[in-house]
């Protein structure tokens, strides 16, 4: 295994790198001293150690990754890193190695399914460290990393060509892509001390500001409260959440662009943030006037009003919750479920097939209708004013098989154990997409913990799935990857 050995180098260094953001929840708990000092001074002594051993061992390898070790060095940090975020939840809370696993790929992966009750009772600088995980995790430490690799001699183009999500994985903003990584981090920051800064200004205290815009910018959904963000119960509350949800749905790519050189024109000029934020506001009108006319609520401005934070919410899959939206009607549920499959940009923090894999399959279905009536037609499919090859658009139907197959046997998976077919279809739903909450026994009123284990490590491979777009940890399972 040798000829792994500068993936194992670079992943020593990201252990270390990772180690370093342990500091905060360590500041935090002596700080306050809510009891979790010595579960956070134990993680972060061994996750450090343990990063420096490999970073020693194989220090020598001073060899540029190529695009296999990209693959299986994102593939450690997304299903490595999780045991050692892990440990606070065993060592303080108690909780058994399959739910602190399942709790720390959630918070990595930005997903917020949480297995976790009675969270307003849990330590501060626990809520902290969840809520941390989904910062880091929703922008990628692959891309941290990558602008800091290359200061030590360890190339970061094949880790960020896997990491950014979307099928456009070779658009770079800058001529270099360390400067790239930097980028999208700081705009990514910048953003979040906005978000703190607006959720203060609304009522919240410092540490659920903090905490909540960690969670909002990365569209991770934890919270500090068992009844999320409904527990403030403040309508300025929930409208800085969708405002920050929505603009954390757009490309990142977009953001930098737009804030670099100050002018709004690049929205305009995306070809995902027009059809989002469509989708978006077709939706919560329909499914405002459709709960409304169903006697859900008695006007249509208290409909209007939850029916645009949940939308909002599922679509983005951020998965925050203000009331019980299960117990409307079944089809707004299922179309909050379907919006979350697809909504969101690519190189953004949210999860699904993306809004561009989307709309290349719907101009590719209607090329097919078109060459159906008129063989002898040339009709190039095009977006954003560019012709897509025919590599992409077969590499966006191959990603949209797998993820149809993924889906449909997962969801056999479950319910072969005799789970009804609505908590495991949404379960699912909602896992591999990095939504969060689903319907049924998963709904929003409620969490994980009625799952058996069995269904928490389908539910744990479904997250990581729908984190890495599936051919990445795919890819490092085939048998053909580690042959020589």
């Amino acid at each position: 295994m040798t000829r792994f050995a500068p993936v194992y180098r670079a992943f020593g260094l990201i252990m270390m790198l990772f180690g370093l953001t342990l500091l905060a929840p360590i500041g935090l708990a002596h700080w306050a001293g809510d009891g979790a000092e010595r579960s956070f001074d134990g993680t972060f002594l061994l996750t450090v150690l343990c990063g420096a051993f490999l970073w020693t061992r194989y220090y020598r390898c001073q060899h540029d990754l190529k695009v296999r070790d990209g693959f299986l060095l994102v593939v450690l940090v997304w299903t490595v890193l999780p045991l050692f975020s892990a440990l606070p939840f065993v060592l303080q809370l108690g909780m058994t190695p399959t739910h602190a696993y399942f709790e720390a790929v959630s918070g990595m992966t930005a997903t917020g399914a949480t297995i976790i009750s009675g969270i307003d009772q849990l330590p501060p600088s626990i809520n902290l460290w969840r809520c941390l995980m989904h910062w880091l995790g929703g922008m990628g430490l692959i891309v941290l990393a990558v602008a800091i690799l290359p200061l030590l001699g360890i190339g970061g183009r094949q880790m960020l060509q896997v990491e950014i999500p979307g099928p456009m994985k070779d658009t770079r903003m800058t001529p270099r892509v360390a400067e790239t990584a930097k980028g999208l981090w700081l705009v990514y920051f910048a953003i979040t001390l906005a978000c703190i800064l607006a959720y203060r200004w609304a009522g919240m205290n410092w540490l659920d500001a903090v905490c909540h815009a960690f969670s909002t910018v990365a569209l991770g959904g934890f919270s500090t409260h068992d009844a999320s963000i409904g527990y403030f119960n403040s309508q300025t509350i929930e409208t800085i959440t969708v405002i920050f949800m929505a603009f954390s749905g757009i490309n990142y790519a977009t953001h930098f662009i737009a804030i670099s050189g100050r002018s709004l024109r690049a929205y305009l000029r995306d070809p995902e943030a027009g059809w989002y934020l469509g989708v978006l506001a077709v939706s919560v009108i329909v499914l405002s006037n459709y709960i409304w006319k169903d006697g859900v609520y008695p006007d249509i401005a208290t409909a209007f009003r939850h029916t645009l934070f949940h939308v909002v919410s599922v679509a983005t899959t951020t998965g925050y919750a203000t009331v019980d939206y299960s117990l409307w009607p079944m089809f707004a549920g299922l179309w909050m479920l379907f919006l979350c499959s697809f909504a969101t940009s690519a190189g953004s923090t949210g999860g699904g097939l993306k809004m561009m894999r989307a709309l290349l399959l719907y101009k590719q279905v209607y090329r097919e209708l078109i060459r159906a009536m008129h063989p002898a037609a040339v009709y190039n499919v095009r977006l954003g004013g560019q012709t897509a090859s025919q590599s992409v658009l077969f590499a966006v139907l191959a990603f949209a098989f797998i993820y149809m197959v993924c889906t449909v046997a997962l969801t056999l998976a479950l319910s072969f154990t005799g789970l009804d077919i609505v908590t495991a279809f949404s379960a699912v739903v909602a896992c591999i997409n990095n939504l969060g909450p689903g319907l049924g026994l998963v709904g929003p009123a409620n969490n994980y913990q009625a799952l058996a284990d069995f269904h928490i490590w389908v539910c744990t491979f479904a997250m990581l799935l729908g984190r890495l777009e599936i051919f990445t940890l795919l890819v490092v399972l085939t048998p053909a990857f580690w042959r020589k």
